[in-house]
C-alpha cells in the first residue's frame, strides 16, 4: 500500500520540521542568532496514465493519473532578518544596523563571521568574542584607555591616560556576501563562507550598502516566539494526521487479510 509509505515520509518530514523549530526556540535569547526554516518538496510520482495520452481516436486524457509518493526535505534555510536591538550601555557591545558581519580570527587561522557584537577584552587588550577569538582587523585597547568610543563607521578611539583628546585605535570593518543563506553555521554564533555564499566583500560600515554600527547595543535573536509556537502546533497536527493515515492503512490491510 503506497499510502503506508507515503504517510511515513510525512511523519519523518514533520519530525525534522519540529527539530528546526526546537532549535529556534532554544536560541530565542542567543545574541545574533538567525532562525532557520525547513523547506519541503514532493517526491516522485507514479504515473499510471500520462496526461495527454489518447483515450480514443479523437480524444486525449486531460489530466492522466499521477499518484504522489510522499515528501522530502528540500532545504533548511537560515533567515537573516535583523533581530531586535537591545540597549546595554556596555562600551564593548556593538550591533550592526543593516547588513554585514563582524570578522573573527579562528585558532586554525581561518576567518569566521558573526552578527554577535557582545565583545570582550583578553589579557592582551584585544577585542574578542566570548570564546576569546579576536576580531579582524585586530583592535587592541591599552590598559590606560578611558571612554572607549566606537563610531557608526567603525572607528575605535579612546582617551589614553591623562590625555584630553581621544586617540584612534583602529577600525572595525564589515563583511558582506552575495548569498547570506549559503553560509555554514559552525556554532558559537559563527558562520563560515562557502561556494554558495560567495567570497566575503570587506567594506567600511555605513558605505556601499554596509550597515552602521551602534555602540552600547546588541542584536538579539530574530526568532518570533508567537510565530514559532504557531508553527509547532501546525507541525504537531500534521504529524498526527500522517500517523492516522498509517493507522488507517494498517486497518485496510487487516481487512484484506481477514477476507
Amino acid at each position: 500500500m503506497r499510502s503506508l509509505w507515503t504517510a511515513t515520509t510525512g511523519m519523518s518530514a514533520q519530525n525534522l520540521n519540529l527539530d528546526v523549530i526546537a532549535n529556534n526556540l532554544a536560541n530565542v535569547s542567543t545574541t545574533g542568532f538567525k532562525k532557520s526554516r525547513a523547506d519541503f518538496q514532493d517526491l516522485l510520482y507514479q504515473i499510471m496514465k500520462v496526461p495527454g495520452s489518447p483515450t480514443s481516436d479523437d480524444t486525449k486524457s486531460p489530466t492522466g493519473i499521477q499518484v504522489g509518493l510522499g515528501v522530502k526535505t528540500g532545504a533548511v534555510t537560515k533567515v537573516f532578518t535583523t533581530g531586535d536591538l537591545i540597549q546595554t550601555d556596555n562600551q564593548l557591545d556593538v550591533a550592526i544596523e543593516g547588513t554585514g558581519f563582524f570578522q573573527v580570527d579562528l585558532p586554525n587561522g581561518n576567518t569566521a563571521y558573526t552578527r554577535a557584537g557582545n565583545f570582550k577584552l583578553d589579557g592582551d587588550g584585544r577585542m574578542t568574542t566570548s570564546d576569546g577569538y579576536p576580531i579582524q582587523p585586530e583592535i587592541v585597547i591599552p590598559e590606560d584607555a578611558n571612554e572607549v568610543t566606537i563610531s557608526e563607521t567603525g572607528v575605535v578611539s579612546a582617551i589614553l591616560g591623562d590625555d584630553t583628546e581621544s586617540t584612534e585605535l583602529g577600525n572595525i570593518d564589515l563583511a558582506n556576501f552575495v548569498n547570506d543563506a549559503g553560509l555554514v553555521a559552525i556554532g558559537r554564533n559563527l558562520f563560515r563562507e562557502t561556494d554558495s555564499s560567495g567570497v566575503a566583500a570587506i567594506g567600511t560600515p555605513g558605505s556601499d550598502g554596509y550597515g552602521l554600527l551602534l555602540q552600547g547595543f546588541v542584536e538579539n535573536s530574530n526568532v518570533n516566539l508567537v510565530e514559532e509556537l504557531a508553527h509547532m502546533i501546525t507541525t504537531q497536527r500534521a504529524f498526527e494526521i500522517n500517523s492516522n493515515v498509517v493507522s488507517t492503512s494498517d486497518e485496510m490491510m487487516q481487512t484484506v487479510n481477514n477476507m
